[in-house]
């Protein structure tokens, strides 16, 4: 259980930086999902192994719980013009309210998104995306838990359901370093095989190297796989301002846990005789873990619950649930390399990192992964 709170050694943002070429940032994914390569990182000699991720059954045991985050990315980067004809990009973050419809199967629904071009806009002014499709600004530079400065829209569509409109006319929003524009590739390469819950503005990265081939293996070894979802929000795109990362504040983002989730990672929390568990929680990626530490945190298990968090994972961390994590290489002062430094250790972290660089490994959301075992 929870410790004494132990006080943060490193709380400076460049103590969570390291040096990347910028051509080793990945801007398409690999043909193969698989084929990525995979650091292992040992914590418990500090020693570093380059593989692939076709490796990464070999480190899971029978019995393990495998946790994977089937959010799905909707596409929610909409281009439009005003009657004036000035170009409008609208990037939605996340539901206001629940969707409506008329007898005319005419629906309203309300968002928060960001805007470029805000300063030609005023309230009430509406964006053509298509015939189907136009957004209606309502208010601007919206404080939500999410984030401030969020601007209130409508969207105004025909059809039996937003997702559908969405998938027609949307764009998937590309992460900002990836510097080319979307393509009809993007909508399957950067969505995760197990994708089912719609709601997120980015992919859980560490899954996209799974496939239906790889799920099957890892069930047939005796592994048990876990489904939870956490909506990945606005937070994963913005750096950390603050010098201190204390002062640091994350932006909320939704969850749910099932029933059968909950009972199959309980299943493993629970110690043997001698105070150790039997078997493994393996994480895939940092929305997984930062769902499941949450919501340890907050109830003192894991239980199935429909909740938010604004979590933010650091050194020094306890973690109560995740004992190892599949998960990509990440930006340099990011709150995601904080979190693996809590994991890892800082100075193990980046000692692993610079050895990425060397090896060139292809870092972000199209590149390789880092699994940390024990």
């Amino acid at each position: 259980m929870n410790s004494i709170q132990q006080i943060p050694e490193h709380t400076n943002i460049c103590d969570f930086d390291y040096f990347l070429p910028e051509e080793l940032i990945a801007q398409f994914p690999l043909k193969n999902r698989e084929d990525a390569r995979m650091m292992r990182l040992s914590r418990e000699n500090e020693s570093v192994q380059n593989l692939g991720f076709k490796n990464f059954i070999d480190y899971l045991n029978p019995g393990d719980v495998l946790v994977l985050n089937n959010t799905k990315v909707i596409p929610a980067r909409l281009i439009g013009t005003k009657s004036t004809g000035a170009n409008i990009e609208i990037f939605l973050l996340h539901p206001a309210s629940k969707n409506s419809e008329n007898k005319e199967k005419q629906a309203k629904t309300l968002w928060y998104a960001l805007i470029k071009n805000l300063k030609r806009l005023k309230p009430n002014d509406i964006i053509y995306i298509s015939d189907e499709l136009s957004v209606k600004l309502i208010e601007k530079g919206v404080s939500t838990l999410s984030g401030p400065d969020e601007n209130l829209v409508e969207l105004i569509f025909e059809g039996d359901s937003i997702e559908q409109v969405l998938e027609k006319h949307g764009e998937i929003p590309l992460p900002p370093y990836i510097q080319r524009n979307c393509d009809e590739n993007d909508k399957k390469n950067y969505q995760t095989v197990f994708a089912k819950i719609p709601g997120s503005v980015a992919a859980p990265t560490a899954g996209l190297h799974f496939t239906p081939q790889t799920l099957d293996i890892i069930k047939n070894k005796g592994i048990k796989i876990a489904y939870i979802t956490l909506n990945v929000g606005l937070g994963t795109f913005l750096p950390v301002k603050e010098n201190n990362i204390l002062n640091h504040k994350m932006h909320t983002e939704s969850f749910e846990i099932t029933n059968e989730a909950a009972a199959l990672i309980n299943s493993v929390l629970q110690p043997e005789n001698n105070g150790k568990r039997k078997n493994s929680i393996v994480a895939v990626g940092t929305t997984v873990t930062r769902t499941l530490e949450a919501v340890y945190k907050k109830y003192g298990r894991i239980l199935p619950v429909r909740d938010e968090t604004d979590i933010f994972i650091y050194p020094p961390f306890e973690f109560e649930v995740v004992d190892k994590l599949l998960t990509n290489f990440h930006l340099p002062k990011s709150t995601l390399i904080m979190l693996v430094s809590a994991l890892a250790g800082r100075e193990f972290t980046l000692k692993a990192y610079s050895e990425a660089v060397k090896e060139k490994y292809r870092f972000f959301s199209y590149g390789d992964c880092m699994f940390i075992d024990k």
